[in-house]
């Protein structure tokens, strides 16, 4: 990468009450890698938690704006400003209802597809920050989208839930080394099903003559 400091953006809402909402999953990533590589508490500023740590030999900045997904983009704007970073400079996890749950992606810039938080932060910093899409689905009836990414995950999401932001944290230092691709490449390969085992053929049975 072309920088030595990394703002990593996870996209919620603030409080126990949205703790578990699908919205949430931005936080939830950004929870994991700051379990994961030992950054230090976070403290507020930016109107945000911010903690610090490093990953693969460069400092890594973690912001969890409190300013709810709407307003996000203030929170992103003022440390971008503050650390003088470039948007390519800025990675965004945010959940994505346009991928099969469980399934990331990575891109740099584009549209905000309806996402309020992703919209705030365009309106910023402008929108050619980098963004890791998390997959969580979508109902079949549209109209029921709002509702959806503010409900909470059930109990049958656990099993792709907590595997894929597991394989996110692990894979983390090839998104800070700027390898999209890899980092794509390796968490599909971490969280697909197990094959199932090959069934021995049965012996075969003696028959008499």
């Amino acid at each position: 990468m072309g920088t030595d400091v990394l703002l990593v953006v996870g996209l919620g809402n603030p409080g126990p009450r949205y703790a578990r909402q699908r919205h949430n999953i931005g936080f939830m990533a950004v929870d994991e890698i700051r379990r994961r590589y030992r950054f230090a508490a976070p403290r507020r500023r930016f109107e945000a938690l911010l903690a610090e740590g490093t990953v693969g030999g460069e400092k890594v900045h973690a912001l969890e704006p409190q300013t709810f997904m709407n307003e996000s983009g203030r929170s992103v704007g003022a440390a971008m400003r503050y650390f003088r970073l470039r948007p390519a400079d800025v990675l965004v996890f945010h959940d994505e209802v346009d991928l099969a749950p469980g399934k990331v992606r990575v891109k740099t810039g584009g549209g905000t597809a309806g996402h309020n938080g992703l919209r705030s932060i365009d309106a910023h910093i402008g929108p050619d920050f980098r963004r890791v899409r998390l997959g969580i689905g979508k109902p079949a009836d549209t109209h029921r989208v709002p509702g959806w990414v503010l409900s909470d995950f059930n109990k049958a999401d656990g099993a792709w839930l907590g595997k894929t932001l597991e394989a996110v944290a692990e894979c983390f230092p090839l998104l800070v080394a700027g390898d999209g691709s890899g980092f794509m490449s390796r968490v599909a390969l971490l969280t697909q099903p197990p094959r199932p085992k090959p069934t021995p053929p049965e012996p075969a049975k003696e028959t008499e003559c």
